[in-house]
């Protein structure tokens, strides 16, 4: 009996100490999804609820009664009608899908859904992480549309123009200067305009030039530069820049104007 007891004594003394690592455990669960600010919903393998996030209650209307509860059942507002067939093939083949989806009042979100893993690395569920991305959206759309504005602008231009960014490369370039240079778009865009052609264009003074517009908000008019260039030989030109303000003071671009030079006459 007493060998008896002492086992028992053990064994209720393991337990307690594991109640107490459990407890210590959900009570570090718990102030960790109290302080996320991202809306977090964790499935079981059941695609039941089993916890969320205080901010995921808030933006889902989700309440305590909603553990427990299929996926299924809980309306989210979100534009994502195979959300149980999205979390099924996660946990199925242990792979990772994000997508952008609105909402019902045309919000973004990046929705990303990712396997749960066990501490013995095994799959019980899914988390479904849900992150506001509305005004990178809008930034993005609003970007586009200004590049579109400004092609469509700068191609009525009869003169070669460039348009940079605060890096100085190449955002936009207008027929003209693909015709009078004999470049094209792939050999153009998204490059700094001292690394087109051979290295034309990397010309010092140029280069002070130009890094000065934005932070100075300045600009410069008849620059003569005279360079040979692939397939049309020298060339002499007058170049022109200025910065162009985006909306909200950010994005600001630079526009470089090149002219032909008047060669001077021969006495």
């Amino acid at each position: 009996m007493q060998s008896t007891n002492e086992e028992l004594t053990t064994l209720n003394d393991e337990l307690e100490s594991r109640n107490t690592e459990l407890e210590h455990a959900n009570n570090d669960l718990h102030n960790v999804l109290s302080s996320v600010n991202i809306p977090i919903i964790i499935l079981g393998s059941d695609l039941r609820i089993r916890r969320f996030t205080g901010i995921a209650e808030k933006l889902f209307n989700l309440i305590p009664g909603d553990i427990g509860r299929p996926i299924t059942d809980i309306n989210l507002p979100l534009g994502l009608p195979d959300l149980s067939k999205l979390v099924l093939e996660v946990i199925d083949h242990l792979t990772v899908k994000e997508l952008e989806v609105q909402d019902r009042n045309g919000h973004w979100w990046s929705v990303r859904i990712r396997p749960y893993k066990t501490t013995e690395n095994k799959i019980d569920g899914a988390t479904i992480a849900i992150v506001d991305i509305d005004l990178i959206k809008i930034s993005a759309q609003q970007i586009n549309q200004g590049r579109a504005f400004a092609d469509a602008l700068i191609n009525t231009l009869d003169r070669p123009v460039l348009l940079l960014d605060k890096d100085l490369s190449v955002l936009a370039a207008n027929q003209a200067f693909y015709r009078n240079f004999q470049v094209t778009p792939d050999e153009t865009l998204h490059r700094r305009v001292f690394a087109l052609g051979d290295g034309q264009w990397n010309i010092p003074k140029l280069r002070t030039l130009l890094e000065e517009i934005l932070p100075h908000n300045s600009g410069f008019k008849d620059f003569e530069v005279e360079c040979i260039f692939p397939h049309i030989g020298r060339k002499k030109m007058l170049l022109e820049a200025r910065r162009l303000a985006a909306q909200g003071n950010e994005h600001h671009m630079i526009m470089l104007n090149i002219d032909e030079a008047n060669e001077t006459p021969s006495q």
